[in-house]
């Protein structure tokens, strides 16, 4: 007779209707999720919003107000700010997530390596996070594009080396919390090499915490990401980004509002769904929603 390993922690008390209890417990949270869903929307099929090219100009359009014609007006070129918004989604979330899931991997291997791997493996991950804690985030951010130059892939490398360290240091937590737990003992009685264990049971159950972590620290990527394009180090003109818009605009601010109201609406609001998304998250895993 084959043994039975034990089960992981928490997993008797996943339910089918665990989704739904999540999105039904809050209204906040339900129109978080409507208002981040049509965002995605907006960014993986823009044209369904508008048929409009974000990127051509008309000088006799120049800063026109708000209206029937152009939704939310038109910018310094004459170009349709509702399409360059709409557009604008997609670099501005593609950036935040391809930085969040690349500060991801790296601080997984990272956590792993410092808590699984001896206490010398251990000792150098620790103090190279904490070289990197020692260092103001943006001011770490601005020294790497620096060096090698503003773009989007630069900007990408740098945000997700910035975040690497909250990640690895709460995966090494989980796994060395795990190391003791029943199952992981059970596989080492059965004979299960290290590597085994960890890949089939202390990183899968490692990562819940973390993907709640990544989902609000998404967020946050975002605000940088917007931020380093008002700088001019994010991704160049013409391409329409919020943070770059918001830059561009600003010298027209004394009369002309609305090319700087909107993409700000947009970071602000874009930023405040993903962290009430994923605060809920945070609080559903540590059994502080009540359905």
């Amino acid at each position: 007779m084959t043994p039975t390993l034990a089960s992981p922690p928490g997993a008797a008390s996943r339910r089918p209707g665990t989704v739904r209890r999540v999105l039904t417990s809050s209204p906040a949270v339900v129109i978080g999720v409507v208002v981040l869903a049509v965002i995605v929307l907006a960014a993986l099929w823009p044209t369904l919003f508008t048929g409009v090219d974000p990127n051509a100009a008309r000088p006799e359009d120049t800063l026109l107000a708000p209206g029937p014609g152009h939704l939310f007006g038109t910018d310094q070129n004459g170009r349709d700010l509702f399409a360059r918004v709409v557009h604008a989604a997609r670099p501005s979330l593609l950036i935040g997530l391809s930085a969040s899931a690349l500060a991801l991997v790296v601080g997984i291997v990272i956590g792993v390596l410092a808590a699984a791997g001896g206490r010398a493996l251990d000792w150098i991950f620790s103090r190279l996070l904490d070289v990197l804690l020692s260092v103001p985030g943006l001011l770490l951010v601005l020294l790497i594009i620096a060096m090698v130059g503003p773009g989007t892939r630069s900007t990408v490398v740098a945000v997700a080396l910035v975040s690497v360290p909250g990640y690895a240091r709460l995966v090494r937590g989980e796994t060395i919390r795990l190391r003791g737990s029943v199952f992981v003992e059970a596989s080492r009685a059965l004979g299960w090499s290290r590597l085994r264990v960890v890949t089939r049971h202390v990183v899968p159950n490692a990562l819940g915490p973390v993907l709640v972590l990544a989902t609000i620290g998404i967020g946050s990527t975002i605000g940088v990401v917007s931020s380093l394009s008002f700088l001019g180090l994010g991704p160049q003109p013409p391409t329409a980004e919020w943070g770059s818009m918001l830059s561009t605009s600003r010298d027209y601010f004394s009369v002309a509002w609305w090319p700087a109201v909107f993409p700000g609406l947009a970071i602000t609001i874009t930023v405040l769904v993903i962290t009430v998304v994923g605060q809920h998250l945070q609080r559903h895993m540590e059994g502080r929603v009540t359905s």
